[in-house]
């Protein structure tokens, strides 16, 4: 028996600045993960993959995040999504340094 389809959104990184990036649903790359297109069917998933993965001029290392619906947009649900939505572990660099964490 096949699992349940969980919601995902697409996730790579910028080819060129290696920054985390996020497929939205107006197809743009952008490095905030609530802006990410959240994507709940496992056919449209697949086939916004293939499109992000045919962009290697943009990006490198497309694949599908689970995520879920949250207040402000989709929210990472394992810790290596939140890790990698934070920014950079070198504080002050990237997202980290305009954030007051």
């Amino acid at each position: 028996m096949s699992r349940k389809f969980t919601p995902k959104v697409v996730t790579a990184n910028a080819l060129l600045e290696g920054d985390v990036v996020y497929l939205t649903a107006d197809n743009r790359w952008s490095r905030v993960h609530s802006e990410a297109e959240l994507i709940e069917d496992e056919a449209i998933a697949e086939l916004r993959l293939l499109d992000a993965s045919a962009r290697d001029s943009e990006v490198v290392g497309p694949y599908l995040a689970e995520a879920r619906p949250g207040p402000n947009g989709p929210e990472p649900v394992h810790f290596r999504e939140a890790f990698r939505a934070r920014g950079p572990s070198n504080y002050p660099h990237g997202k980290q340094e305009t954030q007051n964490v």
